[in-house]
């Protein structure tokens, strides 16, 4: 992964995962059904505003609640390229990971705001906010990882190890 640019929707702390995507749309698993109705509860419109590349930022305990693959799977078909927050909850650490939305953990996301535009660079662990130059370090995304999001999660990254020959 390279660097990616995207503007900053700011949310608080414990944004669990019905809040993320309300359990009243897990009747499905479509991508784009679930896009249409990411964050709706938290922040009204989201999904009609947000733009391809936007990032969410948080503070701790992101993405709490329940274990819901459905929570990653409708940040990412709504365009989110990434999400920071001080913390995440456990089980949607791992599955943001095997859905292939980056995820970043940042201590000092109090300084971010709303319509922000943030530069990250992964490989750096560098996250940059464009208006006030000002600088965060993360820990960067390690190379395995950065592979498994570009190849689209966890099952595409199987799937194109066993097309090249490399299930070993």
């Amino acid at each position: 992964m390279d660097k990616i640019i995207g503007s900053v929707w700011k949310f608080g702390d414990d944004v669990d995962t019905d809040l993320i995507i309300p359990a009243r749309y897990l009747n499905t698993s479509d991508p784009q059904e679930l896009a249409k109705h990411c964050m709706e509860d938290a922040q009204s419109g989201f999904s009609e505003r947000v733009r391809p590349g936007d990032i969410i930022v948080a503070g701790k305990n992101f993405g709490c609640g329940s274990s819901r693959e459905h929570a990653p799977i409708a940040i990412k078909a709504a365009g989110v390229s990434c999400v920071v927050a001080k913390s995440f909850a456990r089980i949607f650490y791992r599955n943001a990971f095997n859905m292939g939305l980056p995820i970043l953990e940042c201590p000092e996301t109090d300084d971010l705001v709303t319509g922000s535009r943030l530069c990250i660079d992964f490989d750096a662990g560098i996250i940059e906010d464009l208006q006030s130059a000002k600088k965060y370090s993360t820990r960067p995304i390690p190379p395995f990882m950065q592979e498994l999001l570009a190849d689209g999660g966890l099952m595409q990254h199987i799937a194109v190890r066993v097309r090249e020959g490399r299930t070993g």
